[in-house]
C-alpha cells in the first residue's frame, strides 16, 4: 500500500517554510499531495491556478509531489485521494496548540487518518504567508521568504504595473 500524504493549506503564496517541510517529508511518504484548500471565509491574494502553477514549478523534478485544489473537509479530500496521512508544519508552540485541535477533530471524523507534525527549520520560523502578503501589499521585497519561482513570478507582475 502506498503511503499517501496530504499537505493542506492555502499556500497564498507558498513560502520557503512550506518548501522546507515538504522537502524534509519526502523520505516519509511515497506521494505528497499539496492540497490548496479553497476556503470561502478567506480572500486570497493569488488565484488557486497561480498557486498550483507555483507548486508545479517548484516540484517539477520531484515525481513524489503533486499539487491539487480541494474544497470542504480535509478528511473527506484525504479519503477521495487515498491519503492516510495529513502533514502539518509547526513553527511555534501556538501553532501546535491550534494544529492539535484540528488533528483531534480530524481523528474523530476518521480514525484511519493520522496527522504528522514536522517542526520547521529555525531559519524559517518567521516565514508566514500572512507576513509575505503584507510585505507585498506594501511594495516591499519578499524574496528572502519565497522560492525563486514564486519571487520571479511576483516581481514580473509587480514590474508590469
Amino acid at each position: 500500500m502506498q503511503r499517501i500524504c496530504l499537505f493542506p493549506g492555502t499556500f497564498d503564496p507558498i513560502t520557503l517554510g512550506h518548501v522546507d517541510i515538504i522537502t524534509r517529508a519526502l523520505n516519509l511518504f511515497d506521494k505528497i499531495v499539496i492540497g490548496v484548500g479553497l476556503n470561502s471565509a478567506k480572500t486570497p491574494m493569488f488565484s488557486p491556478e497561480q498557486r498550483l502553477m507555483w507548486i508545479e514549478e517548484i516540484f517539477k523534478d520531484e515525481p513524489k509531489v503533486e499539487g491539487a485544489t480541494y474544497e470542504g473537509l480535509t478528511v473527506n479530500y484525504c479519503q477521495s485521494i487515498g491519503a492516510k496521512y495529513i502533514l502539518r508544519g509547526i513553527r511555534y508552540v501556538s501553532d501546535f496548540e491550534y494544529e492539535k485541535t484540528i488533528a483531534d477533530a480530524n481523528r474523530t471524523l476518521d480514525k484511519n487518518i493520522e496527522t504528522i507534525f514536522l517542526t520547521g527549520e529555525p531559519k524559517y520560523t518567521s516565514v508566514a504567508s500572512t507576513i509575505v502578503r503584507d510585505i507585498l501589499r506594501n511594495h516591499g521585497d519578499a524574496r528572502p521568504f519565497l522560492p525563486e519561482a514564486v519571487a520571479n513570478s511576483i516581481c514580473k507582475t509587480q514590474s508590469a504595473r
